[in-house]
């Protein structure tokens, strides 16, 4: 499981560092009148955060991935799905909107 705790930080920490340059694009979009949107997820997402930029959504997933380590290895094993699924979907939607905004 150790290892398992090591890939999900590196992964996590890859994952602050995209959102935090996604989150300086989209206060540009937001100076220049772009990017009107209520949420970057859906309420149907996994996450629980709605919120217009990538921050919060990366605190849950570090929230729940610091929960992963208290709990037993059964209860993190029934976790971990969860987890990774908004792993995926964070890392997904912030690298289409960075393609996004390098097609521009």
């Amino acid at each position: 499981m150790q290892a398992i705790h090591q890939q999900l930080q590196d992964t996590i920490q890859a994952l602050y560092r995209k959102a935090v340059d996604a989150d300086q694009a989209l206060d540009r979009l937001q100076k220049d009148s772009q990017g009107k949107f209520a949420a970057i997820f859906a309420e149907d997402s996994p996450f629980t955060t709605q919120a217009k930029r990538f921050g919060p959504y990366v605190e849950e997933i570090a929230l729940d991935w610091q929960a992963l380590k208290d709990m037993t290895e059964e209860e993190a094993k029934a976790a971990l799905p969860s987890l990774i699924k908004k792993i995926e979907l964070a890392l997904t939607t912030v690298s289409q909107f960075q393609q996004s905004l390098a097609g521009k």
